[in-house]
């Protein structure tokens, strides 16, 4: 039986389809997602959104329904997961990050190791930036004894893309363990890395140096050490131009983030002053993971053994949304303690799927 997923629910964007095909071809229940992307000022299937879907449904040998740009309604099928060397082009600036947020969790049930290699934005807006992936969901997954290595090959930001990223999980678990992850404990360091692209030094100097004096102005009496990485006139590959800054805060349970990204037309003291607020704000909710990361992994701890429980900054309409999501298309056990934009604490009795 098709399972029917109402893609205008919640924040009513593109999270609600990625996490459903993920979720697809893992418990290998088909899924009808109608009224895609609904809430959106454009509704339907962008380019990114085409390239998550087809490297799903290559990654797990699927038949799929309505792929077209602008479609509101497909069907999904799903076969059975393989591994193996898989290439994905976006064609646009469109997020590398967010295909990858429906691949990984697929990725993770293969029966031997995997590559995957996909071009597009690494640093793009309404996604998690590349650095973000790497150093903070990165961490988080391995927690859950799920290791994958990331070679960010080249930076590519909007509007002209261009970005190579390329992930190898060399070892999948084919299954999560469960988690009890509430409180922060102490904060132990800062790090970060401020970049810029087909800009000047000075950029991302300026992003570093604004991040760090919020930071300490603030009262964070921890190290801070934030690289830089910029590129010499005539030895640039990238197309750019572009900037941003990634921190993230190391503690005694957990690590969390916050990040910016340049514009044309913002100071970059502008981009280092609004991650650095970020970091500060989920350090002062004392909860162990950040707004972002707190949506991301309820599919994880969802499909894990045994009963999880997570703290988060703040209960964003993604996590209200991949709560909803899971416990209709995993039937799970969950408590929610906590309102919108407040911090919560979640505990999911996982579906326990291992292959």
């Amino acid at each position: 039986m098709t399972l029917v997923i109402d893609g205008s629910y919640g924040e009513g964007g593109g999270q609600i389809l990625r996490t459903s095909i993920a979720l697809s071809c893992i418990t290998g229940k088909p899924v009808k997602i109608i009224n895609i992307r609904a809430k959106r000022p454009e509704p339907g299937l962008k380019r990114q959104h085409m390239t998550a879907i087809q490297a799903a449904s290559t990654l797990c040998n699927a038949e799929v329904e309505g792929l077209r740009l602008g479609s509101t309604t497909i069907v999904f099928k799903p076969g059975s997961i393989r591994s193996g060397s898989f290439r994905f082009d976006i064609g646009t600036a469109g997020s590398i990050t967010l295909v990858l947020q429906t691949l990984l969790l697929i990725a993770a049930y293969t029966e031997g190791s995997t590559v995957i290699e996909i071009r597009g934005g690494t640093d793009v807006p309404w996604s998690p930036p590349v650095d973000y992936l790497r150093y903070v969901i990165g961490d988080h997954l391995k927690s859950l004894g799920y290791e994958f290595k990331l070679d960010l090959l080249r930076r590519g930001h909007y509007p002209r893309g261009g970005g190579l990223v390329r992930v190898y999980i060399s070892n999948p678990p084919r299954g999560f363990k469960s988690i009890e992850l509430v409180k922060r404990g102490r904060l132990l360091s800062i790090e970060g890395i401020s970049h810029c692209v087909r800009l000047p030094k000075h950029v991302a100097e300026r992003q570093a140096r604004a991040a760090y004096t919020l930071l300490s102005r603030e009262g964070i009496k921890a190290p801070i050490n934030i690289k830089l990485e910029w590129y010499e006139q005539g030895k640039d590959p990238h197309l750019g131009p572009g900037s941003g800054i990634v921190l993230w805060a190391k503690c005694d349970n957990t690590v969390l983030g916050g990040d910016s990204l340049g514009a044309k037309g913002k100071r970059a003291e502008v981009v280092g002053e609004e991650a650095a607020k970020k970091l500060i704000n989920a350090l002062r909710s004392g909860m162990a993971l950040d707004k972002h990361m707190s949506d991301n992994i309820i599919p994880y701890i969802a499909l894990a053994e045994g009963v999880s429980r997570i703290g988060g900054e703040e209960l964003s309409m993604h996590a209200f949304t991949n709560i909803w999501l899971v416990k209709k298309i995993l039937g799970v056990e969950v408590e929610l303690e906590g309102e919108l934009g407040k911090p919560f604490i979640l505990k999911i009795r996982g579906a326990g799927i291992r292959f």
